[in-house]
């Protein structure tokens, strides 16, 4: 009977493991103590798992090599993946941006639907094993090494992540493997992640949240990224969902300036004329104290620094100057990035296996032909909505039919 060993119980994993084993005998491996460790903590626990879009919508939310993933996505689509947790007893919502959720806002539900299919289907688990290397024997993997002793196989399916969060094991040993035996592995960068700046002032509004703005990163003069919505001050930087947002569209992000505009709904004139509003009802007050109205408590020392106008000038004697700088300020709110935070505080990574390797239709490896791949190993990312969790569950299912075969 043919043999699949999976490598790696994440969300592609198992399903890889599940449909490879309506065929085949499976073994999976999983270096943690436990299966989906990664999975709990997405979402912030509560598991966004797909999102309720049209699939033919699906390619505009995917950053990198969006068409290598058409067979995949169209072979298992996420209507597919609610069904399958429908029907596994996880009973699922739908909220604000078609994201899909558990009802009861809980990951280990998923997690749990998976691990019971997956004893179902008879397929071995073996947990606190670390994949090492491959064993080549005719050009074809013969056998697995790991820390536990050599498991050989007729199929081996590999999808142990990228590096991102390296506390739930994603540490990119599948990554070294491969290379091992002569596949490319792009440049692994943060994907969905804060960014730092340089501006020290930014101390000052740490923890403040902002809603219903927008936030742009330019290169130079070019805008190669804007986005209304909500964002976050961080003792580094900027976080929150449109910054996060924004890291997927830059390979680098030093030397980039991030641009908030504070009020996108009006028009500079008609923010001008909200300023004057505002200053009527004050005209005997300091500028200092006349800003509450316009600006959260935390932004108006910094307003004020940029807007260059002296604090304690009274009201009535600012100048149409004045004000004009006052709405650049609060418009072009602008620092200059530093950089990515950490991997391992990126929601994914960016890079690896080179798709170019891998035969999009069956997720084989090119090079080696009973080799299979799926899920975040491969050199495929999309923004945050439940987009790389499908692509997860979709190229895992593609390769466990395939590896089964």
């Amino acid at each position: 009977m043919n043999k699949v060993i999976v490598i790696g119980g994440g969300p592609s994993g198992m399903m890889a493991a599940i449909e490879a084993s309506k065929t085949s005998e499976v073994v999976l491996i999983e270096k943690n103590e436990k299966l989906g460790k990664k999975l709990y903590i997405t979402g912030k626990g509560r598991c966004n798992i797909t999102s309720s879009k049209d699939i033919s919508e699906f390619f505009d939310y995917i950053v990198s090599n969006p068409y290598f993933l058409y067979s995949s996505l169209y072979t298992y689509t996420n209507k597919d993946t609610m069904e399958y947790f429908n029907n596994h007893g996880v009973n699922l919502k739908v909220e604000r941006g078609d994201r899909v959720f558990p009802k009861s806002d809980k990951s280990s539900d998923i997690i749990r639907a998976l691990e019971n299919n997956l004893k179902e289907s008879n397929v071995e688990i073996q947990l606190k094993t670390r994949a090492v290397s491959f064993n080549i024997k005719d050009e074809k993997i013969e056998s697995l090494n790991t820390d536990k002793g050599i498991i050989y196989g007729d199929k081996f399916i590999l999808c142990t992540g990228g590096i991102s969060y390296p506390q739930t094991g994603s540490s990119g040993e599948g990554h070294k493997i491969a290379e091992k035996i002569g596949h490319k592995v792009t440049k692994l960068t943060p994907s969905l992640v804060p960014l730092e700046v340089y501006e020290e002032y930014v101390k000052d509004l740490q923890g403040l949240s902002l809603k219903n703005v927008e936030f742009s990163l330019i290169d130079k003069k070019k805008v190669i990224y804007r986005e209304n919505g909500e964002m976050l001050f961080t003792h580094f930087g900027l976080s929150g969902p449109i910054v996060i947002k924004g890291s997927s569209y830059i390979k680098d992000a030093k030397g980039l300036k991030g641009v908030i505009n504070l009020k996108p709904a009006l028009f500079e004139d008609e923010l001008d004329k909200r300023i004057q509003r505002d200053f009527s009802g004050n005209l005997n007050k300091d500028f200092k104290n006349s800003l509450n109205e316009l600006l959260p408590k935390k932004l108006i020392p910094v307003i004020i620094r940029l807007s260059e106008i002296d604090e304690n000038k009274k009201v009535n004697s600012i100048t149409k100057e004045e004000r004009k700088k006052l709405v650049d300020s609060l418009t072009k709110l602008t620092f200059n990035i530093k950089g990515f935070r950490p991997i391992d505080e990126a929601i994914i990574t960016r890079g690896g296996i080179d798709v170019d390797s891998i035969d999009p239709s069956t997720m084989k490896s090119k090079l080696i032909p009973n080799l299979y791949f799926a899920g975040e190993i491969i050199d495929v990312d999309a923004l945050t909505g439940g987009f790389n969790l499908q692509i997860a569950l979709s190229t895992g299912y593609l390769s466990g039919i395939k590896a089964g075969e």
